[in-house]
């Protein structure tokens, strides 16, 4: 079993991408997809197995891949997208993750992107968002209690998900935008506020010890690493413009690395011939 990092390619319709909080910018797709392929290079160096899944030129989303699932140790569970349009998305990580784990899946009328969610220990924190509602937080706790984990719903007024304003930083402590989410639900663990000068520094992704966070939040990595936590940086710049996170690009867990890979293999003609009829058709 490998530490497996499983990441989308960039659709070459990102510039199409949806944006809430955000105001939209030109996004320089190659410059992107090179930001994404070192943020790939930042995942290995960190002790993951990168296995990638090919873009879908329908969906501009698609390299948002965390949104789609939350994969814990004994079950996957598939979210249900808020914008219909992104439904598609959730379509080939189920087929990918049952290759790994047994499935479940959250039913209209409710909803949860994982993008809201993350576990500290057993304890799974929930965004109550713009993307994530009541039903399906009940969901969620309906399946994964069960299995002895805790689900504590997180109300985020500020951003668009959950993990955009707080990340797990280690096991006793949270990095957030207090201005963002709700700082008094996180019970039991310690909380860590970002620098004020930089609102988007509260997402970082943990990783074997190590804590990788963009490059441009100086004042945040001081406060971080004032409190012993070995951090990495990556440029995601271009990435930024489509309300890109760290956490948002990449699904971790341990795994049958080979096993995603022949899923994959098994739709990478499709997904290939979809590029090519797009193309000619608009040659």
């Amino acid at each position: 079993m490998a530490t497996i990092a499983l990441t989308r390619q960039i659709s070459p319709a990102l510039a199409e991408c949806q944006l809430t909080y955000m105001d939209r910018d030109a996004i320089d797709v190659a410059r992107a997809e090179r930001q994404h392929a070192a943020y790939e290079d930042a995942l290995r160096a960190m002790g993951a197995e990168v296995v990638t899944a090919p873009f879908d030129p329908t969906c501009p989303d698609c390299v948002f891949v965390e949104d789609t699932a939350l994969v814990l140790d004994e079950i996957a569970v598939i979210g249900a997208m808020r914008r219909a349009s992104r439904a598609p998305e959730t379509k080939l990580l189920s087929h990918l993750l049952g290759t790994q784990r047994e499935l479940a899946s959250i039913q209209a009328p409710g909803t949860l992107e994982g993008g809201d969610v993350f576990l500290v220990g057993r304890t799974i924190f929930v965004g109550r968002s713009t993307r994530t509602n009541d039903h399906g937080i009940e969901q969620l706790r309906a399946i994964a209690e069960p299995h002895g984990y805790e689900v504590i719903a997180v109300d985020v007024p500020g951003c668009l998900h959950l993990t955009t304003g707080a990340s797990r930083l280690t096991e006793e402590i949270v990095l957030l935008h207090p201005e963002w989410v709700d700082a008094d639900a996180f019970i039991g663990v310690e909380t860590l506020a970002i620098d004020p000068a930089e609102p988007w520094g509260a997402n970082t992704l943990r990783l074997n010890d190590q804590t990788l966070m963009g490059d441009c939040f100086p004042r945040t990595r001081d406060i971080i690493e004032s409190r012993g936590v070995t951090t990495r940086t990556v440029d995601i710049s271009e990435l930024m413009k489509a309300e890109a996170g760290l956490t948002c690009m990449s699904l971790l867990f341990d795994g049958d690395a080979n096993a995603l890979r022949q899923a994959i293999a098994g739709i990478q003609i499709t997904a290939d011939r979809t590029s090519h009829r797009r193309a000619s058709a608009s040659a």
